[in-house]
């Protein structure tokens, strides 16, 4: 069956309350619209069930079962093992930063960890900290200028019996490449390593699966993926557990998720996140799967990669054409998500966005905390990429909108 055939464009934009207007937005990567059915739970939560948990009155009880609820939708979600794996947070930045200082004890001066150059500075940024406090050794995974990608035998070269963790992104925020989690998590293991996967630039577009990702540490956004500010992060149950407690000294080891998330969780949040899930599992029901939620769920996206190619392939298409644009990243929809990056030739990123917005298109400029692969490839002269991120409810006459204005914009810049 040709599911995305099937897919009503018109009814998953209708689940989307900001899409109702004539405004296109393509800033997706920054932040996705939210559904209907998560705001909704979000108010539910907080009109009905905003008490503290672990009372015995009936209230409490109610509001921590659906606490509970929504921390089985997300491994459901996520395809963990166990639903204690699922440690829930404000960011993934935070969550990283956690993830971190739950190391930091077991780390010392003979480890080494490795880092790409290519990941949002959320996934560096905790790594650097961590090997300056307990003085282990940064290795950098550097993306090779010439074809802009994460080459496994550069890879290969600094892996060793020391190496302790390896961190990187699932997709690139910027070139929109998605990176073979799976070969990577081989090679780690093989020399008796970890893996720490950010997949917030992933999720929007795949489904994710933490255990065929052979990641021992997973983590994103839900905001980027049509549901609220709030974050998971995955890990292995065995790596968890072997970490210490974050929270109050009678929160012990075994404690799972709790010992984590220091402080209460943000209960309506967390409830809301179910919206996503139920909207996954419609649209496959609504393509005909009448599997299991998991197969309803990777029907959705299978339907939303080929929306999302036959838009990004409009306008790759219309970039390739201009002898004057230089495409940052893969050139066509093959092994990468539609998060497009591009720079006019002589021209700084900031003056083609400024004259987009005038059209009533939202698209971006600029680092996107991606700052060290924007150095490496000198694009901090030009003050960064244009940046053009879609999502399955992006429409093919939006892009022709958006081709127009950037057409208009380059004109203006010459």
């Amino acid at each position: 069956m040709n599911s995305a055939a099937a897919l009503d464009i018109a009814y998953v934009r209708s689940q989307f309350p900001a899409l109702a207007t004539d405004f296109a937005y393509m800033d997706n990567a920054g932040g996705s619209a939210v559904l209907r059915g998560v705001a909704d739970r979000v108010r539910d939560y907080l009109l009905t069930s905003s008490v503290q948990l672990g009372a015995s009155y009936q209230g409490s009880a109610e509001a921590g079962a659906k606490v509970i609820q929504a921390r089985h939708a997300v491994a459901e979600l996520i395809n963990a093992a166990h639903p204690d794996e699922v440690v829930m947070g404000g960011s993934t930045t935070h969550l990283l930063q956690t993830l971190a200082r739950a190391l930091a004890p077991s780390i010392s001066a003979d480890d080494e960890i490795i880092v790409t150059n290519c990941d949002h500075e959320a996934n560096i940024g905790p790594w650097v900290w961590l090997c300056e406090t307990r003085g282990a050794t940064l290795r950098v995974w550097e993306v090779n200028r010439e074809s802009g990608e994460l080459e496994l035998d550069d890879l290969q070269g600094l892996l060793s019996d020391r190496t302790r963790l390896l961190s990187m992104t699932h997709a690139s925020n910027i070139l929109g490449t998605v990176n073979p989690i799976e070969d990577v998590a081989r090679r780690v293991h093989a020399v008796g390593g970890e893996l720490c996967v950010d997949a917030v630039a992933y999720a929007p577009h795949r489904l994710v699966d933490v255990q065929a990702s052979g990641a021992d540490y997973y983590v994103y956004s839900f905001y980027k993926t049509f549901g609220p500010h709030f974050a998971v992060l995955w890990g292995r149950r065995e790596a968890l557990l072997a970490l210490p407690s974050l929270n109050h000294y009678f929160i012990g080891k075994t404690v799972l998720p709790y010992k984590l998330q220091p402080g209460n969780l943000n209960y309506e949040l967390a409830y809301g996140c179910i919206g996503i899930s139920e909207y996954l599992k419609d649209i496959g029901a609504r393509l005909g799967v009448q599997g299991s939620p998991r197969e309803q769920m990777q029907a959705a996206f299978d339907a939303f990669e080929l929306q999302e190619n036959r838009v990004a392939e409009r306008l790759l298409s219309f970039l390739r054409a201009r002898s004057d644009v230089r495409i940052i990243g893969r050139p066509t929809v093959h092994g990468r998500v539609p998060t497009i990056s591009f720079v006019l030739d002589g021209v700084q990123s900031e003056a083609i966005v400024k004259q987009v917005d005038h059209h009533g298109i939202g698209i971006r400029f600029g680092d996107f905390y991606a700052k060290r692969l924007i150095e490496h490839l000198g694009l901090d002269k030009m003050g960064g990429v244009v940046r053009v991120s879609l999502a399955h409810y992006n429409t093919l006459e939006e892009i022709d909108r958006l081709i127009d204005a950037l057409t208009q914009a380059i004109d203006a810049a010459r």
